[in-house]
């Protein structure tokens, strides 16, 4: 089965480009941890806004709380598709790297996804 790829992107013949089951699971985790509560006109408590922290101080309790907007924000609105087990966010000096270890609810097959936003 193939889904819309997400973000929206051209496939190589200018046609709307797919993505497979596990690329899509990974597009949408992505898409939770980087947008922005707010952003999103019609559900304006979607996401995580990890993205923000790309302009915090570098402490635990703030790796801490990422971890768990991460965790709470994946659980509530991709929780019928995933089962999270991991979440681990690492603040360098201009990047945010998140790793999400997850089941997949339909098959139970455990993946992975490790996402990067900022200059690092």
């Amino acid at each position: 089965m193939t889904y819309p790829a997400f973000p929206w992107r051209p496939d190589n013949r200018g046609r709307s480009g797919v993505a497979g089951p596990d690329r899509h699971i990974a597009d949408l985790v992505e898409a939770v941890l980087f947008t922005a509560p707010g952003e999103r006109v019609n559900r304006p408590d979607f996401g995580a806004g990890l993205g923000q922290l790309l302009f915090a101080p570098v402490d635990d309790a703030v790796v801490g709380t990422a971890e768990l907007q991460a965790r709470s924000a994946l659980q509530r609105w991709l929780g019928e598709l995933i089962e999270v087990d991991d979440v681990r966010v690492d603040l360098a000096e201009a990047a945010v790297r998140v790793h999400v270890g997850y089941r997949l609810r339909a098959t139970g097959r455990p993946a992975q996804v490790s996402v990067e936003r900022g200059d690092g």
